[in-house]
């Protein structure tokens, strides 16, 4: 799809690397997604649906932390810190380092960053083309 058609690219859409909207249709790059995937895709997905768990990994973004300083730096409970860590744990978007009798956590691929990263930018641009809610 080109930019003469009229379609406006989004930020959004230039860091995906697909074309403007035009008639409700988005050009997309690459290869469609694999439905062995999706099942997948969906668990990361919900992992990531919480606030605090994206506060949490983007705390620990900076260096290896354990749970007592996440929950001090973002100023929650030990408890609800250690919950989680363990959602995920689960989806394997954060590992562990055992020191003695401390655990510290930090990401396991930082591309789950951009992911959050273009998350936020959707969102942002959908809210902003938005005209009833």
């Amino acid at each position: 799809m080109s930019q003469s058609d009229g379609a406006k690219r989004t930020p959004t859409d230039k860091a995906m690397g697909i074309g403007g909207l035009s008639r409700g249709r988005v050009a997309r790059k690459g290869p469609a997604l694999q439905r062995e995937h999706l099942q997948s895709a969906a668990d990361l997905a919900k992992s990531l649906s919480d606030e605090n768990r994206l506060r949490i990994l983007d705390c620990i973004s900076r260096g290896k932390q354990s749970v007592g300083g996440i929950a001090k730096e973002l100023s929650l409970s030990q408890p609800l810190v250690s919950h989680h860590l363990r959602e995920l744990r689960r989806t394997l978007l954060v590992k562990i380092e055992r020191n003695g009798a401390f655990v510290y956590y930090e990401l396991s691929d930082p591309r789950t960053l951009d992911v959050v990263r273009m998350l936020g930018a959707i969102a942002k641009d959908s809210l902003s083309n938005r005209n009833t809610f």
